[in-house]
């Protein structure tokens, strides 16, 4: 009896050292992603220097459940249509990138801000016909690109926060279920109707999401380190439990600044355990400063912990 209770406690205590391991392993990670296509300046896969050193994900943006008709988009209920740059990010260059680099996924996105210059809005006309469609076209779309993931950017709406949440949380599962996805992400940022849909669908249907792929950009461009770690640490309590990757932008001005000190900020993170990656946004506009803080960035999270 007593070498039973030993070995039962033994392996209650194995089991709590590999639960603590893997969460350490899971808060310290390596992920580098980066958003592409989205402005269509010629930028290739090939374009952007890859780190062997790090997990890297490219996101094609967008998949827009719009009509691709220039003069008058109009909404198409979970139809989704194509809107990235797809004569430089076609699928054979997204099978070579894959080939060449090992530690290369790529995923696509669905929505963005625009389309033709004007709003895009999350609009089903009702939550079974949206799901239904939308599987079938983004189906259709990561076969035919060879993806693995899927990113949420939708950032207005015509509907509530129900509709929303089971529209998308019940995509994710059946893109899962069906194995044609093996990782989601979201883009939210800090408004009160954006975050209110979010958060809605991350507390319904957070365990389908892997990560948080927020929007710290949005944020005024006067940041400091300071309010930035306060403000990772406001959304990493909002997602609680997510994986919340730390961002910025290139070819524009907001949130806290590869200058004003957002590697810095990065290093802070990293030695508490908490940098589960950096995305930035995107390599259209970083083509022309040569992948500079793309390469800072990879260096970082490639470092010896």
């Amino acid at each position: 009896m007593a070498s039973s209770n030993f070995l039962s406690s033994l392996l209650l205590l194995l089991q709590a050292l590999i639960t603590l391991l893997s969460a350490a392993s899971a808060a310290d990670s390596n992920l580098f992603t980066e958003y592409i296509g989205a402005n269509f300046k010629g930028v290739r896969f090939s374009d952007v220097p890859i780190n062997p050193g790090v997990d890297f994900h490219f996101i094609l943006s967008f998949a827009i459940d719009y009509t691709t008709t220039s003069n008058s988009h109009t909404p198409t209920d979970g139809q989704f249509n194509i809107f990235w740059d797809t004569v430089n990010l076609s699928p054979s260059q997204v099978a070579a990138i894959k080939q060449r680099h090992g530690n290369v996924k790529v995923a696509l996105s669905l929505g963005g801000a625009t389309v033709g210059g004007k709003p895009v809005y999350f609009q089903p006309s009702s939550i079974d016909s949206w799901v239904d469609n939308a599987v079938d076209s983004l189906t259709s779309i990561i076969k035919q690109y060879h993806l693995d993931g899927i990113d949420i950017d939708y950032e207005q709406f015509h509907a509530d926060s129900d509709s929303f949440t089971e529209c998308i949380g019940q995509l994710l599962m059946r893109l899962k279920n069906n194995g044609v996805i093996s990782f989601a992400s979201i883009a939210p940022f800090a408004d009160a109707e954006v975050q209110s849909h979010y958060l809605a669908l991350w507390r319904k249907y957070g365990h389908l999401i892997d990560y948080v792929n927020f929007q710290f950009y949005a944020y005024d461009a006067n940041t400091t380190v300071s309010q930035f770690l306060s403000y990772f640490a406001e959304q990493s309590s909002n997602y609680n439990g997510g994986k919340v990757l730390a961002s910025i932008i290139t070819g524009a001005s907001g949130g806290l600044s590869p200058q004003n000190g957002f590697f810095r900020a990065c290093n802070i993170l990293k030695k508490q355990g908490k940098l589960y990656g950096i995305f930035i946004w995107c390599a259209d506009n970083s083509k022309s400063n040569g992948f500079r803080y793309e390469k800072q960035a990879q260096n970082l999270l490639a470092s010896a912990r």
